[in-house]
């Protein structure tokens, strides 16, 4: 409803107004007038009318006797003077409308005391954009004294401190996301238990913001970057990612995650730029940016070499590589890296194989399926570059599963036997043919077989017994070998008749199944003619029920069946039976029908697919994190951290994510991130004798669980990676130095002492140098017996348990000569 308000003396009178457009001259044009009304003294008034406004209606006013209402604010409260003639113009710059007058009878009589407490105007329904003010109305009466008008929200919250309420209307000034909600009016009579409440719901739409943007981050080759970014929005808004404005494409490595978060493993110098989060809704976009810088540092190994992959079965493959040519000595580990070469998985699997071994035996591939994998060396400084790819294709097993057949019989002495292919998941290999089994009810033990080609999806048992009940099952074979056959189905051959009379089985029965749904589709039957209709069954299969040794005719069974099924029109050749459970076994039958009697059924008996490999349905519960974790220093640079999987699941676990960061730092570009398929990975690239946080997340197929808590430990004392730091020397006389330093930038340890060599010769080998030790725990030394008026040369190293590091710069000092006294002094010792 647009509503147009004007003032009637202490009340306010809305008026509705519609327009068309008309040709040529567009104007504003009412489609329904104001109505009469008769109110009492003290009483509500309004004059609303359904509303179609044309967007060429500039002004809409309310009149009585011809004369604009003045404005003035006041809602409630009719008096006497307010009666008259009232009607509704609407106007632009090419004309003016008006509606037809509507009378307003003001009545004197004495309102009763105790009248019935009605809200005549009740709040409505509406949606207000954030930032814009919205109005709800609610006006009661009844009678004197007048009910009294309060709000609440219908979710018990609060109103907001910055609603207010003028008479009794909620006016919100400026509306933001937290004022949404059911807005409740109660109109209460006084002094009594007499309430009525009228209720409507505010919408707030509103544009995206990101709550929480990806931070820039660096990070060296061979690590996972992780991007956050959380948004809100009314509706909710779409998040997806551009690179350097471009969309980021999904696959092995670089993966989405809910809500809102990019994952990119084995990160290369290709991956490093700017990654931008794009909120989209109706409203508007907003977008967040963060860089990513992938650091290569100096003095890293070169990549494996002469990777290989032999499959040793239909789901294990040996990888074999050779060590990098370049800082081979320097591995700490290598990462295997998988993934399917084609198909809808692009999953990449990654597991950590120590450094004591060239080899690796991956597990649990899927038969006929072809994989790419890569190595990727580690040494302490960081990730090598991948190795050169290699792609095999797994070999061949036998089927997992059997064809689903259909059954029906075109005469007394035949069953046709059809089926769909199996699908790649199903075949794992090329089918190259099928087997039917088939016997009598009575004589299981004098079973036939017919083997067909693998292009083959029907064969036509003949010169069958005529009404006479039959089994039959089916399998399909690859270059491994027949896979498992189907379930038993039971068909049974027509006696002989009058084919004229007869009503055949439908033709081409085929039957698609789905995790929660069957698709059965067929083909008329060859004497379609004489049919009204079709008739669709289908049961859930709990046990065979082939023990029963009686052999019914077909029609007699159908007749039982036809309190379970339904009718299908003539035309229709197809249908979907629906809620059904994933991997149930099941039987659908069809057949046609006249007014006269029902034909021979056509079988179906087959399984729906399993749930596995789905997204858990809509409100299912994240994984739960993995439990038993446990972190172990494996070098200097390197922690083996490994755990079991969650003890409680409903969510199919694909993969780890693992969390490490220095303990005690939340700096994002110290935060790093590993994807592992095992239960186990081992973490290179880490700095010496720092004491790291780990954490470990269960991911699902499109869901991500919570991080378990953390666990700590150190990586292992190396040798300090930088000479102690400030070196300074000073001659204290002409046969000493006073050596004063500050410890290791990076210690890697504890340091437990120091050396100091010093030599007259710079030429001289350092073996040769003058050796000094001092105690880990001081920072200056004197150094004496020198010779006087000479230049020395001085360098430092710290230790720690593991060794002596580098060395600092050298430095000079010069000895001053000896002075007078210092010659009389020894002059006279001598």
């Amino acid at each position: 409803m647009v509503k147009a308000e004007a003032v009637l003396g202490r009340e306010t009178k809305k008026c509705v107004l519609q327009k068309v457009s008309v040709e040529g001259l567009r104007c504003p044009r009412f489609h329904q007038d104001p109505e009469a009304q008769v109110v009492p003294v003290g009483g509500a008034s309004r004059f609303d009318v359904p509303d179609r406004w044309s967007a060429h209606a500039k002004d809409k006013n309310l009149e009585r006797g011809q004369e604009p209402i003045p404005s003035q604010p006041r809602i409630l409260g009719v008096v006497k003077e307010d009666g008259g003639a009232y009607r509704c113009v609407a106007s632009n710059s090419a004309r003016k409308r008006f509606s037809q007058d509507a009378i307003l009878t003001v009545t004197t009589g004495p309102v009763p005391a105790q009248s019935e407490v009605v809200i005549m105007a009740p709040p409505q329904n509406a949606t207000v954009v954030q930032g814009h003010p919205a109005v709800m109305e609610c006006v009661a009466q009844g009678g004197q004294p007048k009910p009294l008008v309060s709000w609440s929200r219908q979710d018990g919250k609060p109103i907001a401190t910055d609603v207010v309420v003028l008479e009794t209307n909620l006016v919100i000034p400026n509306t933001r996301r937290y004022h949404a909600g059911v807005y409740v009016c109660r109109a209460n009579k006084p002094k009594t238990r007499e309430f009525v409440i009228a209720a409507a719901e505010l919408h707030v739409p509103a544009p995206p913001v990101i709550l929480q943007p990806p931070e820039t981050v660096s990070l060296s080759r061979g690590n996972t970057a992780r991007f956050v970014c959380n948004s809100s929005g009314e509706p909710p808004p779409a998040l997806h990612w551009l690179k350097n404005g471009k969309p980021v494409k999904s696959n092995g490595r670089v993966k989405t995650q809910s809500p809102g978060v990019l994952l990119i493993n084995q990160l290369g110098l290709d991956d490093a730029g700017y990654y931008q989060c794009i909120a989209d809704n109706a409203l508007g976009t907003a977008c967040a940016t963060a860089k990513l810088s992938v650091i290569v540092r100096e003095g890293l190994p070169s990549p494996p070499r002469q990777l290989s992959a032999i499959p040793h079965s239909s789901t294990t493959a040996l990888l074999t590589w050779e060590r990098p040519e370049h800082n081979s000595d320097q591995i700490i580990g290598f990462s295997v890296h998988y993934q399917p070469t084609s198909g809808s998985d692009n999953m990449e699997y990654q597991f950590a194989v120590n450094n004591d071994t060239t080899e690796y035996h991956v597990k649990e591939l899927l038969p006929h399926t072809a994989y790419t994998f890569y190595v990727v060396a580690y040494s302490p400084m960081g990730a090598s570059r991948p190795s050169l790819p290699v792609t095999v294709e797994m070999l061949e097993d036998v089927p997992s599963a059997p064809p689903q057949l259909s059954l029906l019989s075109t005469s007394p002495t035949d069953i046709r036997v059809m089926w769909l292919p199996l699908s790649s998941q199903h075949s794992r290999g090329a089918v190259t043919r099928y087997r039917i089994d088939y016997c009598k009810l009575e004589q299981v033990d004098n079973v036939f077989s017919v083997e067909v080609g693998g292009n083959e999806t029907q064969l036509t048992l003949r010169e069958l017994q005529p009404n006479q009940a039959y089994r039959l099952r089916m399998a399909a074979g690859t270059g491994a070998g027949f896979g498992v056959p189907s379930e038993w189905a039971q068909h049974h051959t027509p006696d002989h008749f009058n084919h004229s009379m007869v009503i055949f089985a439908p033709t081409e029965l085929k039957v698609r199944a789905k995790m929660n749904s069957l698709h059965v589709t067929w083909q008329p039957p060859p004497n379609h003619t004489q049919i009204s209709g079709y008739k669709l069954f289908c049961r859930e299969v709990v046990g065979e029920d082939l023990t029963n040794g009686e052999a019914h005719p077909e029609r007699e069974r159908v007749r039982r069946m036809e309190a379970h099924t339904i009718k299908l029109r003539k035309r229709i050749k197809h249908h979907e039976v629906t809620s059904l459970v994933p991997d149930r076994l099941y039987e659908v039958k069809v057949w046609a029908f006249n007014k006269q009697t029902d034909g021979y059924a056509a079988g179906w008996k087959g399984r729906t697919e399993k749930a596995h490999g789905k997204a858990p349905p809509k409100g299912n519960p994240p994984p739960l994190p993995p439990s038993s974790i446990k972190a172990i220093a494996n070098s200097s640079t390197s922690i083996w951290l490994r755990w079991e999987k969650p003890r409680f699941s409903n969510v199919r676990i694909i993969n780890y994510t693992v969390r490490c960061n220095p303990a005690g730092i939340r700096n994002a570009s110290l935060v790093s991130y590993y994807t592992s398929s095992a239960q186990e990975i081992l973490l290179g690239a880490l700095k010496p004798y720092t004491r790291y946080e780990l954490a470990v997340q269960s991911n699902g197929v499109d869901v991500v669980g919570p991080f378990s808590g953390t666990v700590e430990e150190s990586t292992l004392t190396d040798i300090p990676s930088t000479p102690p730091a400030e070196l300074q020397l000073s001659a204290l006389d002409s046969s000493s130095v006073l050596v004063n330093w500050r410890p290791p930038v990076e210690p890697n340890g504890v340091i437990i002492s120091y050396r100091i060599l010093y030599t007259i010769n710079l030429s001289q080998p350092e073996h040769l140098w003058n050796n000094l030790s001092q105690d880990g725990t001081i920072m200056s030394a004197e150094v004496t017996g020198l010779s006087s008026g000479s230049q020395y040369f001085f360098k430092m190293g710290a230790s720690t348990e593991v060794g002596v590091g580098p060395y600092s710069p050298v430095k000079d000092v010069h000895t001053p000569p000896k002075k007078y006294g210092e010659w009389v002094y020894c002059l006279h010792i001598l």
